[in-house]
């Protein structure tokens, strides 16, 4: 199976449209209608969040949010929105659509679950929610997108080093697992048995300071190690040629310069693009200053993988025997959905608490023992710049 890769560049749409312009979303004039009948039917089946009200708690964003994917997905869903129709009869409205498809990647709840809380049939709700898939894809995809100016990656670089003093650093890479349910018939269920004996895809991330999925790849099998995935990734292929990664040098001192590079956990290799903590416990003042601050500026990645399983509970848990061919367009549409809520500035981030930035409870880290000889030498001369030496 090809992984699904979200570097691709796409129209990049200026943050100023993206908030005004689209923020108001379809014109449709029943909206506030569709929205006070649902909240009838599903009342009781969602907890108020604290700090939210009932629409922020049941979808995890405002409805500026909110109808700013609608805009997204109209075209594509309203082309076959007379083929859905609630078990009542009534038509679906692309409000409905949307809410209906969003409900169930954010709850996690069966089909079934979902229909019952919305009258819908189960499989109008399979229907919808991967026509929505569909929509997002095609029309949201420049929502994941690799910094394109020398201004927008100056601008990443200065809030990591606001984080713990790593200079030049422009991303952190994490991987996580997405666990499924498959049946010991299937041909090629062990292809994806992973370390933790759990049949599961890897969806792995290169994150911004705000948490931000700049680049994503998934589709491949868990039975790969994070190292593993990288080198299978274009980003992999793209920084060993030189062509990511490669924007201006900074300097530690008169014979010393520092590249640009990203983060990432003892599970990668280090690489001159990729810095990775230093392995073992007696550490000198200055490795140990360095892991400190490495990981305090990784961490984001972790937290943006925790908030994407928290917030789209469908990836997150034991998934029952999923199509493995559209699995990774779920994945991808949930972190293009994660990016949009924070494109959009949207208030409802700072009311929804992470509970932990544990995304794999259960994995071990793994290690990784390949080390390149001139990152090394980086490394040394990054943590020896750190604590003034």
């Amino acid at each position: 199976m090809r992984p699904v890769r979200g570097h691709k560049k796409k129209r990049k749409v200026e943050k100023k449209v993206e908030k005004d312009s689209l923020a108001s979303g379809s014109s449709e004039n029943g909206s506030a209608d569709w929205w006070e009948m649902l909240s009838k039917r599903i009342a009781g089946n969602v907890s108020p969040s604290k700090g939210l009200d009932e629409f922020q708690s049941v979808f995890k964003m405002s409805r500026r949010t909110f109808d700013y994917i609608c805009s997204l997905a109209e075209v594509h869903m309203q082309a076959k929105s007379a083929h859905y129709v609630f078990s009542s009869g009534k038509p679906m409205s692309l409000h409905e659509q949307v809410a209906l498809a969003m409900r169930r990647l954010s709850s996690g709840n069966s089909l079934i679950s979902v229909g019952d809380s919305f009258g819908a049939h189960h499989s109008t709700v399979s229907q919808v929610t991967w026509r929505f898939i569909e929509a997002i894809e095609e029309k949201g995809l420049h929502h994941i997108r690799w910094p394109s100016t020398e201004e927008d990656m100056t601008e990443i670089k200065s809030k990591f080093e606001r984080i713990q003093g790593l200079p030049n650093c422009c991303g952190a890479i994490d991987a996580t697992h997405i666990t499924m349910m498959l049946s010991s018939s299937e041909q090629t269920a062990d292809v994806w048995l992973d370390q933790n004996k759990n049949h599961s895809m890897v969806l792995q991330a290169v994150v911004d300071p705000d948490m931000r999925f700049r680049d994503v790849v998934t589709g491949l099998p868990g039975k790969l190690n994070e190292n593993s995935v990288l080198q299978s990734s274009t980003l992999f292929k793209l920084c060993e040629k030189g062509e990511r990664l490669n924007g201006n040098k900074m300097k530690l001192s008169e014979e010393t310069e520092l590249r640009e590079y990203i983060v990432g956990d003892s599970g990668y290799a280090l690489l001159p693009w990729l810095l990775t903590p230093y392995q073992g416990k007696e550490l000198s003042e200055s490795k140990a200053e360095f892991n400190k601050r490495h990981l305090a500026t990784r961490i984001v990645a972790q937290r943006a993988l925790a908030r994407l399983k928290e917030v789209w509970k469908m990836i997150h848990g034991m998934m029952w025997r999923p199509d493995k061919h559209k699995l990774p367009r779920f994945i991808l549409v949930c972190c293009i959905l994660h990016n949009i809520v924070i494109d959009m500035d949207d208030d409802v981030l700072d009311e929804l608490p992470l509970s932990s930035h544990h995304h794999d409870p259960g994995y071990g880290q793994e290690v990784c023992e390949s080390v390149d000889k001139s990152a090394s030498v980086l490394r040394d001369n990054l943590s020896l710049h750190l604590t003034g030496r």
